[in-house]
């Protein structure tokens, strides 16, 4: 086995996988470094490391306003394309209808369209219906371009659902509402909490689709954009890097959230097969 890793071509992949990363992440690494700069976005190395740039985000009151924003229109587009993500996909899963495959296409469709088309097509419906742009019309647009995500999500959930457990709990009975609720959703709950996480990410992340609903209030993307045609500046490496460590700590929550779950499953699976064979 040692020989094998120190071959040329185990060599080489490991170099060719450091560059990789090493492409991905040291741009992240060199903004993180850069906003504690003392000298600001200039100067190589970095000298007279200090916390100023991030007093500076603390007390810029339209950063925050745009922080808030973005929040209120994530959390309202989880919840609308969660609502209506997930009675797409068991309409998916478990239904019968004419137009199946074409719908189950059509439900993928937000995910193919560039979010220019996406945008574009959603400010000539609002301006059909004479609403007038804001954070709703963003919300309403993040809400409608991300049932797509919440669907795929919850019906690849519901692949790996083991339905024994939904009959046995109408064989006792339940009804199909009580089964829904005590059966289906916990089952589904690693699978919801995951959609939700993606959407709220994607959302904060938003921009193109933001550009064309977009009123007074701008959303953290938006101000981000804003002050980039004028240059970079400190500040926005300090907010850069407080995204990516909320990003970080998301990922990282997710992934013990899976961890425990699916080794509460195994153990589950394991004490059931010990009590069918005692």
């Amino acid at each position: 086995m040692s020989a094998t890793a120190n071959s040329p071509r185990s060599r080489w992949l490991l170099a060719h996988a450091a560059v990789v990363f090493g492409f991905l992440y040291l741009p992240i690494a060199v903004l993180i470094l850069y906003s504690f700069n003392g000298q600001g976005v200039g100067g190589f190395p970095p000298r007279n490391l200090t916390l100023d740039w991030y007093r500076m985000l603390f007390a810029d009151g339209a950063i925050w306003d745009s922080v808030f924003n973005s929040l209120q229109v994530a959390f309202a587009a989880m919840a609308i394309s969660l609502m209506f993500g997930v009675p797409a996909a068991l309409a998916l899963d478990r239904a019968q209808f004419p137009g199946k495959a074409l719908f189950r296409r059509l439900v993928l469709l937000p995910l193919i369209l560039p979010g220019i088309i996406t945008g574009l097509s959603l400010l000539m419906l609002f301006n059909l219906a004479s609403l007038k742009l804001s954070l709703l019309t963003i919300t309403l647009g993040h809400g409608t371009a991300l049932i797509s995500v919440a669907t795929t999500e919850v019906f690849a959930g519901l692949q790996k659902l083991d339905r024994a457990q939904e009959e046995a709990s109408l064989d006792l009975g339940a009804n199909y509402w009580q089964t829904f609720w005590r059966v289906t959703v916990p089952n589904l709950k690693l699978s919801i909490i995951g959609a939700a996480l993606l959407i709220f990410t994607l959302s904060m992340d938003e921009i193109a689709v933001s550009f064309f609903l977009i009123g007074r209030d701008n959303t953290l993307p938006l101000e981000i954009w804003g002050r980039l045609r004028r240059g970079i500046t400190p500040e926005i490496n300090a907010v850069s890097t407080i995204i990516f460590v909320f990003s970080l700590v998301t990922i990282v929550f997710w992934y013990r959230l899976r961890v425990r779950s699916e080794g509460g499953a195994d153990l589950g699976a394991e004490l059931l097969e010990t009590s069918e064979e005692a």
